[in-house]
């Protein structure tokens, strides 16, 4: 995942890990080698439009809708087709209230008619405060979740491990972000729920407690899922 700053100093470009402190509390309560956070790649606003998230601050978050402006008013100015033009109309409203595009409540269908690659506000934008700019490994965990992400884990043994996904992707397609052969052999996942993990006291205490759930090719991942995936070998 891309992580573009803008408008934000005292960020370094490159890997940054995403400091969960969920996964602190289960390294604390399961044995590991290491603990290995998910990590993002931070870029910088030259590479904007090629992240996947924008991260800015209160003062900067009108730069980022003036641009955006900008661009719709010179889309207009070339007399687009009338579909085009409707939702370009519909964004120059949102932005001339200072909303992002991603507010306007554009339509899939209207997409369709428009660039929708060519606009900053219509990826998730978070305007992080001082104070979360200055742990910006920590703001990282909402910027994940307002991007639609979401992590499962795996424990014990050589790692504790959070693994980002998409939300809504089944047991199989996060199985395939460790290895992508794993989405052929997958059998089932075992899995219990972040809640009962902590509750219980840890994997064994939730196994021992029944916690542990059995699930198929359709189930879909939750935030934090403790999961260990069975496959043919």
């Amino acid at each position: 995942m891309k992580v573009c700053i803008f408008g934000v100093s005292g960020v370094a470009l490159g890997k940054h890990n995403v400091k969960d402190p969920r996964l602190d509390e289960a390294d604390r309560l399961v044995e590991a080698k290491k603990k290995v956070y998910a990590q993002v790649e931070v870029v910088g606003p030259e590479e904007a439009l090629k992240a996947d998230a924008i991260v800015t601050t209160a003062d900067s978050r009108l730069e980022l809708v003036l641009q955006d402006l900008e661009f719709v008013e010179t889309r207009l100015a070339r007399n687009p087709a009338p579909q085009e033009a409707a939702v370009l109309q519909k964004m120059k409203a949102a932005l001339e209230a200072e909303r992002f595009i991603s507010a306007a409540g554009i339509t899939a269908d209207e997409w369709a008619t428009t660039e929708a690659h060519a606009f900053l506000t219509a990826k998730p934008v978070i305007v992080g405060t001082a104070d979360e700019v200055a742990a910006f490994d920590t703001l990282l965990v909402r910027v994940l979740a307002e991007s639609g992400v979401i992590c499962f884990l795996t424990v014990g043994g050589i790692e504790n491990r959070a693994w980002p996904i998409k939300r809504g992707l089944t047991a199989p397609e996060a199985a395939a972000t460790i290895h992508t052969d794993l989405l052929k052999s997958f059998i089932r996942a075992e899995v219990i729920g972040w809640a009962d993990f902590i509750a219980a006291g840890g994997e064994k205490q939730a196994k021992h407690a029944g916690k542990l759930r059995l699930e198929s090719r359709a189930y879909v991942m939750q935030d934090y899922d403790v999961v260990n995936f069975r496959v043919n070998k």
